[in-house]
């Protein structure tokens, strides 16, 4: 199995009492998309740092915890199926994808979650 160091920090963080935290790991050039779908409906959080903060600011913090399924990467790419859950039980499936720059930090992030599509697994990488 292959590993995905720095998307796993950063999840491991978003499911922290503190996931502003994230803020520090990312480059000044940051750019993501993150299409969260709930209920049929789908919204597409995208920008730069502004929008990250704003999609912090309305994140539900400390209910929903992200569960590796498969990661992977490759030079400066990172790759991560993982599935959401809301008090252990499984409500969402999400694929992610990250560009580490020369700094160390995020440059790119591209995040999809739906409840739609569920993959196998239940046991973290």
């Amino acid at each position: 199995m292959s590993e995905a160091p720095f998307l796993t920090k950063w999840f491991e963080i978003m499911d922290s009492d503190t996931p502003s935290r994230i803020l520090d790991l990312i480059d000044d050039d940051f750019t993501f998309s993150i299409l969260f779908s709930t209920d049929g409906r789908a919204t597409d959080f995208a920008g730069g740092r502004e929008a990250m903060e704003g999609y912090l600011a309305q994140r539900e913090k400390g209910t929903l915890t992200h569960h590796p399924l498969a990661v992977s990467s490759t030079g400066q790419a990172e790759f991560y199926l993982g599935e959401v859950r809301r008090a252990g039980a499984v409500v969402a499936n999400y694929v992610a994808a990250g560009q580490v720059g020369s700094s160390g930090r995020l440059e790119r992030l591209i995040i999809g979650r739906s409840p739609g599509v569920r993959f196998a697994g239940g046991a973290d990488v």
